[in-house]
Parts: structure tokens; sequence; C-alpha cells
């Protein structure tokens, strides 16, 4: 394909275009003969080029078509193809929140389970969907299953964590005394890189892993019964009590617990 072909020209198009380059005003006539175009498309190609403002015609009998300038052109060849990328960009986009829609399970109004073990590839997907719905705040309990799982799988969760969350968005986490052990020191840098405001305090002991977002929804892990470092899922909840509730029992253990950098 010729550069002009990759702008948007067609093969008998770049050849009408580039005769009358040469020819300067010419007629159909002369140029179907000048340029090989058959006298049958002529016309549909002339057409064509001027009602995208790539040639003019002059007033004369028989009517005379003139080419515009090349830097006009190629100008306004770049718009078309922009505005075809634009939209193309436009109808992926919406392709993959369809994809997305499809992989995720749909939360219901009273909330759902969703399967998968600590950092799976689906847990991780839905982690970050699940983050990405954030508009103001992010608390959350950082204990079991988390405190016994080696660093190589916690960090799957981590990272999927902070690349869902929003940057402009206040994240508290509340940790046990196992996991600041467990996780290197680097990790409360990369928190604070990925939100506008990360506020992160320690307990001794916390008994179960869960986070509240914007007040709204509330998701809770749900322990393996045969392996301490795993989970078998989420239990995702939008009912507004229990929600409530999750947040005054936050807010409590919040109080008990110290800054992490005392």
């Amino acid at each position: 394909m010729t550069d002009l072909g990759e702008l948007g020209l067609s093969s008998y198009e770049e050849k009408v275009y580039r005769t009358l380059l040469v020819t300067g005003a010419a007629t159909a006539t002369n140029v179907s003969d000048a340029s090989g175009v058959p006298k049958g498309r002529i016309y549909d190609v002339l057409n064509s080029l001027e009602a995208r403002q790539l040639i003019r015609t002059q007033a004369t009998d028989p009517t005379r078509y003139v080419a515009e300038q090349p830097d006009t052109v190629v100008d306004r060849l770049l718009a078309e193809r922009t505005v075809e990328l634009q939209q193309e960009l436009a109808r992926y986009r919406e392709v993959a929140n369809s994809v997305r829609s499809n992989l995720l399970p749909t939360v219901p109004a009273d909330g759902s389970v969703w399967l998968g073990a600590l950092g799976s590839e689906e847990m991780q997907t839905a982690l970050q969907e699940h983050m990405r719905t954030a508009t103001d705040s992010v608390h959350a309990t950082v204990g079991p299953p988390y405190e016994s799982a080696p660093w190589e799988t916690l960090k799957q969760e981590v990272d999927a964590f902070f690349d869902g969350a929003p940057l402009d968005i206040s994240v508290a986490l509340l940790v046990s005394e196992q996991v600041v052990e467990t996780v290197p020191e680097t990790l409360f840098e990369v928190a604070e890189e990925h939100a506008a405001e990360v506020r992160i305090n320690v307990l001794p002991e916390i008994p179960v892993s869960f986070d509240v977002i914007d007040q709204t929804v509330t998701t809770i892990d749900i322990p393996h019964p045969q392996m301490a470092a795993d989970r078998i899922g989420v239990v995702a909840v939008n009912d507004s009590d229990i929600v409530a509730e999750f947040e005054r029992q936050f807010q409590e253990l919040w109080v008990e617990a110290v800054p992490l950098l005392e």
C-alpha cells in the first residue's frame, strides 16, 4: 500500500489526484486517458475526491478538475484518518467495557460472592475493578490470609489494589504486626505514590480482612478452610446497614491502632 493509500485514498483516487498534479486543470475524459482510470469509473472517483475537498472544479464546459495543493490534501486526509481512528478507539473501549462486565461477576443489590484464590488472576482483575469504583475513600484491614501468604503471592493483590485505586482518594490501611513483618518496607512507599492520602496504622492482631469503599460497599475475605495462607473468595455487600457496621468496626479498631511510622 502506498503512503496516500495509508492515508485513505483508493488506488483510482490516487492515480487521478497524481495525474491532476501533473496536467493541471483537465476534463474528466482527459484525466481518464492520462491516469488509466476507466471512463466508467472516472466520474465516481472525481466526485469522491471533490466531496473530500481534495480537488475542485472549474465552471467551464466541459467541467475541468484541479488538484488542491499537496500540503492541504495531506492535512485533510490526516484529519479524516484521525476521526476514523478516534471512532475506532471509542468502539474498542465499548468492547473492552463489555468484556469486563462479562468476565466479572455482577454485584446484585445486596451483594455477591466472588470466588478466587489469593493472588489469582481473576481476583486481581476483580480487585482492580472494585478499587476503580472508589471516589472518596478506601478503609481496609489487612490480616489473614495475607499475613500467612508468601510475599510473591501477596504482591499480586497489592499491585492490583493500588493499580485500581484512583489517585485522588484517601486510603486508610489497618494492618497486623505480622503483615508488617512480611511485606518489604518499600510497599508503604509505593502506597503513598498511588493515592492523595495514605494512612497506615498497626494492630497486634486483626481477626478478619475487609474493606469499605466510600462507606457504600464492603468486601470481606472468606478464609480457606484448609489453608491459612489462602482464601476461597470474597463477599461483596452493598446493604447500607451492614456497610455501616463494618465502617464502625473499622473506626473502633483504628482508634486502638498505632501509626506505622511511630
